[in-house]
């Protein structure tokens, strides 16, 4: 099975966190981000920023931040 047919979300919470994670990884590939980022508005940038940072301001402690996303 490829990677985007292994993406489905709503049947459990194991099969949403493991296609959240695929997901994630599929829209950080360098190739979709360097055609993408250009043609985001800076509004989309900024927006996906706050959720992001939001997120992990929500979840990880500081020394998870550091460690994980700022040393990463």
């Amino acid at each position: 099975m490829d990677t985007v047919s292994a993406i489905c979300f709503g049947l459990s919470r194991e099969l949403d966190e493991r296609s959240f994670k695929l997901f994630v990884q599929k829209f950080a590939a360098d190739d979709l981000l360097d055609l993408l980022t250009p043609r985001l508005t800076d509004e989309e940038i900024e927006r996906l920023v706050a959720t992001l940072t939001g997120v992990l301001r929500n979840h990880l402690s500081e020394a998870e931040y550091h460690r994980l996303f700022l040393d990463g």
